[in-house]
């Protein structure tokens, strides 16, 4: 009995009837660099942020056919790529001056474990807020003015939650996308990792979508929101080779935290990751007997654990220094980074062990990240300045 979701799901179906309305073109550009964003791009980015347009979102209708699809000026637009190993193509709504490069072949699952890093900048919890994440990245010079890869062999980790709550979600994925693959040829690397708001989406719990989604795309398309993100889709099957837990030199990073629980269950960083990769278009049926994917999915899990803030009752008291280093021991770590929980400025915990890096970009007027360089860890503040953490 097959138990996992049907790839071919039933929004995407109505392109079937929607392309005779619509205009399209078969064709393949031949433009070699991915993804290249002009000043002026980032400007008309955010001047649209009150606009219902949304893009693009690409359909892997078959393994050499795509369609490529857009809401814009409150029209769906489409274009169709017939027997291409890779989708080249210009931006077609508002953002013509944006290449996209995407191979038709799929994503592969990259490690988990990297040692020798020379330096690593974290930033978690964008929620879709575009200008707060290129300031950020730009000021701390992860990227240089035109948003392309200036890390050399440094990692980039986006400790979850990309989506809900801004209306730039789709910009902020397509952005990570294209610095994985330009970090990937200059030494670096772009780790994304799962937090408990993209397995939402995924698994359908649309409480804290943006309304610009629900009101445009959705709206417009008859495509579900969760399908824009669906196996079949390009950003989704990118997802969907994503970790939940990695290691980079001695320290672990993870969405939310890493529980007793979780130590007490004894589960590797492969159950970990494997189990979430392969359980995350469960039906709830399936789920609710499958107790390892259930646990990580669940509050005491990766995703949601706050048990480095306060404790939750009836469910788990707050961590003590004890149960910390256990966790580190249990994983051969000597620090984790984490987000999820909202602090008032990237902070280290528990004698530096917990470097906690989700912060409130209202209060603030800007994200902030975490940079390790050198054996030491440094607060970046919006403006790019560095505070030593002790």
């Amino acid at each position: 009995m097959n138990i996992m979701r049907t790839s071919t799901y039933k929004s995407i179906a109505l392109f079937s009837t929607v392309a005779a309305l619509l205009p399209l073109a078969s064709w393949t550009a031949q433009w070699e660099s991915p993804l290249s964003y002009t000043a002026a791009q980032q400007e008309s980015s955010v001047s649209a942020a009150d606009s219902l347009d949304d893009g693009p979102h690409v359909y892997w209708q078959t393994d050499s056919r795509a369609i490529v699809f857009y809401l814009c000026d409150e029209q769906l637009v489409q274009r169709v790529f017939e027997d291409v190993d890779t989708v080249r193509f210009n931006g077609f709504c508002g953002d013509s001056a944006v290449e996209y490069v995407i191979p038709a072949q799929a994503p592969t699952i990259e490690p988990q474990l990297y040692d020798g890093v020379p330096k690593i900048f974290t930033v978690s919890d964008v929620h879709g807020e575009y200008q707060a994440l290129v300031e950020l990245l730009e000021n701390a010079g992860v990227v240089d003015a035109g948003l392309h890869w200036s890390w050399g062999e440094g990692h980039l980790v986006i400790d979850g939650d990309i989506f809900d709550r801004g209306d730039k979600v789709t910009e902020c994925l397509w952005l990570i996308y294209r610095l994985e693959q330009e970090a990937r040829r200059e030494g670096g690397q772009v780790h994304v990792l799962l937090g408990n708001h993209e397995i939402m989406v995924m698994q359908d719990d649309l409480r804290y979508v943006n309304e610009k989604y629900t009101n445009g795309i959705v709206r417009r398309s008859g495509i579900d929101y969760d399908d824009l993100f669906g196996p079949d889709m390009e950003l989704g099957r990118w997802l969907r080779s994503k970790h939940i837990v990695i290691k980079l030199n001695e320290i672990l990073f993870v969405h939310a935290g890493i529980s007793p629980d979780q130590v007490a269950r004894g589960l590797s960083l492969e159950d970990v990751n494997e189990t979430a990769q392969a359980s995350i278009d469960l039906r709830s049926y399936a789920l609710a007997f499958s107790d390892t994917a259930e646990f990580i999915f669940g509050r005491t899990g990766p995703t949601w654990y706050r048990g480095y803030h306060y404790g939750q009752e009836g469910r788990y008291p707050k961590a003590s220094l004890q149960t910390v280093e256990a966790a580190l021991s249990y994983y051969g770590a000597t620090a984790v980074v984490v987000g999820h929980t909202e602090i008032p400025e990237v902070t280290a915990l528990y004698e530096g062990k917990v470097f906690a890096v989700d912060v409130p970009l209202l209060e603030l007027g800007s994200l902030q990240g975490l940079l390790w360089q050198g054996g030491r860890f440094y607060r970046v503040t919006g403006a790019g300045t560095l505070e030593p953490l002790e």
